[in-house]
């Protein structure tokens, strides 16, 4: 286990949380949208419109799921992992808990925000460098274990993310399109921007 992902500055912890709080709200922006979620919130609302869970309550069990998986894996989770898996959650909730039920003008912007919340969000986190969050454990972990293209692998995670949260019901749409195409780079402009530490030691 590396030590140094379960200690930190305090400075750095909030940089941690501030991030995965905005993560989690861009994210419920997103939701509150109606227009296509990303491909582990499709998931989740699938999970939660099937359970008595809500869209955040069921991102903390789905994250927890996916830890899981990481046992045959042998990765090693951090303080960054654990709190993802919680933080996000909370954010969602509370975020959908205020915004109401615009037109479609308001939640066009609203889409495009939460995207820009989830880019910033991920600047601030990944650069706290606690480890990383479930998802991308996974990736990781796959990886190495498969053999096959980090690229790769994170596309066939995506696609059965999302064709899984579409079969239970889970809001695919435009937004979804839009989050695919925007959300790499828009984290890699964040992360360039915001890290102090350098994206290959994340």
């Amino acid at each position: 286990m590396n030590a140094s992902r379960w200690r930190t500055t305090p400075g750095n912890f909030a940089r941690l949380i501030a991030g995965l709080w905005l993560f989690g709200t861009g994210e419920g922006f997103i939701v509150a949208s109606a227009l296509g979620n990303s491909p582990w919130t499709v998931l989740a609302e699938g999970v939660s419109l099937n359970t008595t869970l809500s869209v955040g309550t069921a991102t903390i069990a789905v994250s927890g799921a996916v830890l899981l998986g990481w046992i045959p894996l042998r990765q090693a989770p951090g303080l960054g992992t654990v709190m993802n898996a919680i933080v996000i959650g909370l954010a969602i909730d509370v975020t959908l808990a205020v915004l109401g039920h615009p037109g479609l003008a308001v939640r066009m912007v609203w889409l495009l925000g939460g995207i820009a919340l989830v880019a910033v969000g991920s600047g601030f986190y990944l650069g706290a460098a606690l480890g990383p969050g479930p998802r991308d454990g996974l990736m990781t972990g796959l990886h190495r274990v498969t053999g096959a293209p980090i690229g790769v692998t994170r596309t066939a995670i995506e696609i059965t993310a999302l064709s899984a949260g579409w079969a239970l019901g889970g809001t695919v749409g435009i937004g979804t399109l839009v989050f695919a195409l925007t959300i790499g780079p828009a984290v890699g402009i964040a992360v360039r921007r915001m890290s102090p530490v350098p994206a290959h030691e994340m």
